[in-house]
């Protein structure tokens, strides 16, 4: 199983940002998958999910109403379009499958990718 991520980089804050997660190796369109970032010096911290279906998603509070995560089963793909990024997003940003749903600890996803750096300057 391989999740790769990318579109991490330095931004401004108020810009927005678009990550993507390729995955291989499994069922991805059977999967609930998810964003998960980890700043330096703390605890990895859920972002957001999505069910296999694209259908239902589900956030951080830190996050709703800027990000949104999405899905294209016939890519393998999974999305993250981050908006108003401010200064406190930036951290390494994981992309993971294999979720139970409505997990929103990183013992809830079975399948990790290598994640992507997003940096945001104010």
């Amino acid at each position: 199983v391989q999740l790769q991520a990318s579109g991490g980089g330095l931004v401004q804050a108020g810009d927005s940002l678009r990550l993507s997660c390729v995955a291989s190796g499994y069922t991805f369109r059977s999967s609930n998958v998810a964003w998960f970032r980890q700043a330096p010096g703390k605890e990895r911290e859920f972002v957001g999910a999505i069910n296999s279906s694209g259908v239902r998603k589900y956030y951080a509070d830190s996050v709703v109403g800027r990000f949104t995560i999405s899905r294209d089963n016939t890519k393998n793909a999974l999305y993250l379009q981050m908006n108003s990024v401010k200064s406190e997003d930036t951290a390494v940003y994981y992309c993971a499958a294999n979720g139970r749903w409505g997990a929103r600890s990183p013992d809830g996803f079975g399948y990790w990718g290598q994640g992507t750096l997003v940096t945001v300057s104010s």
